[in-house]
């Protein structure tokens, strides 16, 4: 063997090892430069959707202030209630889900005026389909003209029946619906008080008895697309509607101050993460317009209870105890279900616990520990309820 041979045979190692040290420098310096885009571009656009949140939140307190003078309670749509306001600001419709009624007010100087804005209203209101009520809610038209950032994804609101399926069998003719509204805008249920706003102006209001059955029609419009995804993410469909009426009590246009959207109340910032990474291997915020879209809204909810059933909570062996945990933690999450058990949020230290537990005493711990009461009524009406909806749809 020459010298230079054994030269190069007794360096090699060295120079192998040099060459591994540098390509794993390079490779960990390029890692940590990747790894630094991806924090920087996490931390703009995290702060890009704040600086969209607080401009929409603005808007909300710009709106209500605006409202304040003319309305001693300058009210807005929540969870259970659909509020809506003229262009004036002097009149608006109250729809409350929960109570299935129907309250309009306006102010008025005169009482001739008031009922004409009044019957207008509640013909507009009972034919109301869910695009013509996005489009023609005053904020809305101020919220859509914020700029959205890259990152959240927007959708397109289709036209379905609010209250009209639930208070004719059919579309209404023109002649039924004058009769309607002629029925309910009697003398006697009209009451009137002064408008402390508005000098020498009242303030008429029409209240509206909806049907006893307006819950259970309301939740058939959803039939269809809650059997798909029920089907699709393996979840009962008694769950999924359960947790729709106990979240919005079927409000397409609920929304709670967290701020939460739609009929299943979908966070964008946490549940909404988790179920559109879910289903479209992608990680996106989702606008309020794209969970005031009914299918995009009970796709999201009915994966966000996939997660938890077979991913957060999978380690729970019984059928029936998971099935509590996953209502539960729907309302407050995993972590907190996990407290209930072992004071942490450990989930599988958790499920140790709960797998030496019967079905019935892991309901009772629920009840007994959860840190907040909501999620314990949480957990008693929609176990309720879907006992009612499994009667109806199964």
């Amino acid at each position: 063997m020459s010298l230079k041979s054994l030269i190069f045979l007794s360096l090699a190692p060295l120079l192998l090892a040099q060459s591994s040290s540098d390509f794993i420098s390079t490779e960990m310096g390029a890692f940590e430069a990747e790894k630094n885009r991806f924090a920087h571009y996490k931390q703009e656009t995290e702060d890009e959707f704040k600086s969209y949140i607080d401009a929409v939140e603005k808007e909300y307190k710009n709106y209500q202030k605006e409202l304040s003078q003319y309305w001693q309670e300058p009210l807005l749509s929540t969870k259970t209630e659909w509020i809506t306001y003229s262009k004036d600001m002097r009149t608006r419709s109250s729809v409350n889900f929960e109570k299935a009624t129907i309250v309009i007010e306006t102010i008025a100087l005169s009482e001739e005026e008031a009922k004409e804005r009044l019957k207008d209203t509640l013909a507009d209101v009972v034919t109301m389909d869910t695009k013509k009520a996005h489009d023609s809610d005053p904020l809305e038209q101020r919220l859509s003209k914020i700029k959205k950032p890259s990152l959240v994804t927007d959708d397109e609101i289709k036209p379905e029946p609010i209250l009209s399926s639930v208070i004719f069998t059919n579309e209404p003719s023109k002649d039924e619906l004058i009769t309607y509204v002629e029925k309910k805008s009697k003398d006697e249920n009209i009451r009137s008080s002064s408008s402390k706003k508005i000098q020498g102006a009242n303030i008429y209001r029409l209240n509206v008895s909806l049907p006893s059955d307006t819950m259970l029609k309301r939740s058939k419009i959803y039939y269809d697309e809650v059997k798909r995804q029920s089907l699709r993410q393996k979840i009962p469909v008694p769950l999924i509607f359960a947790i729709m009426h106990s979240e919005s009590s079927f409000n397409p246009r609920a929304r709670s101050h967290i701020p939460a959207y739609g009929l299943m109340q979908i966070v964008p910032r946490s549940a909404g993460i988790d179920a559109y990474l879910f289903l479209y291997n992608e990680k996106k915020l989702v606008s309020s317009n794209y969970l005031y879209n009914s299918k995009n809204n009970i796709t999201m909810g009915s994966a966000y209870l996939h997660i938890l059933y077979y991913k957060y909570l999978k380690e729970i062996k019984d059928p029936q105890s998971r099935l509590y945990c996953t209502i539960a933690a729907y309302n407050t999450g995993a972590g907190n279900v996990a407290w209930a058990f072992t004071k942490t949020n450990n989930k599988s230290k958790a499920a140790n616990v709960i797998n030496n537990l019967k079905p019935d005493e892991v309901y009772n711990t629920l009840l007994s520990s959860l840190k907040y009461d909501e999620p314990k009524e949480y957990l008693k009406r929609v176990s309720k309820r879907m006992l009612s909806y499994h009667k109806v749809y199964e």
